[in-house]
């Protein structure tokens, strides 16, 4: 397979201090999500599309709904046999998993993001200024 990458940028409202997510940011994170799938189809990546779709949508829900910035860019690179799947918020500081109790309606989704990122022989993390989380995926052969 060879290297393929793809970024997408977007508007989302101003700071909402971990409050709801208007809809209209609510459909962002459904438009990030279906690029995502569309990318990896294209890529022939088809049985990662509802692990990585999965992760798309917490990565870019954080964003939004964390972020001090007015914009997102999701960043979808396949490259020496990884799935890397970045979101860029513009807001410095590092996201941490959260242990949520049984009956919390959120908090859970850095954890889904790690356990998906090691059933796929892979990690996440956040740059050094904390503004891009991102979450790679071992892809073998071109195919998971």
């Amino acid at each position: 397979m060879a290297d393929d990458q793809m970024s997408v940028c977007f508007e989302v409202s101003p700071s909402r201090n971990g409050s709801g997510i208007p809809e209209n940011d609510a459909r962002r994170v459904r438009m990030a999500r279906q690029v995502t799938a569309a990318r990896l189809r294209y890529c022939g990546l088809e049985a990662l599309v509802d692990d990585a779709t999965l992760i798309v949508s917490e990565l870019v829900t954080n964003a939004i709904q964390h972020g001090e910035g007015a914009q997102v860019t999701l960043t979808v690179t396949v490259r020496d046999g990884f799935l890397r799947l970045a979101v860029h918020d513009e807001t410095t500081g590092r996201p941490v998993i959260r242990t949520a109790d049984d009956y919390a309606e959120r908090g859970r989704g850095l954890f889904l993001v790690d356990r998906l990122a090691a059933a796929h022989g892979g990690t996440w993390g956040t740059s050094d200024d904390g503004t891009t989380t991102w979450c790679c995926l071992a892809v073998s052969g071109g195919r998971p």
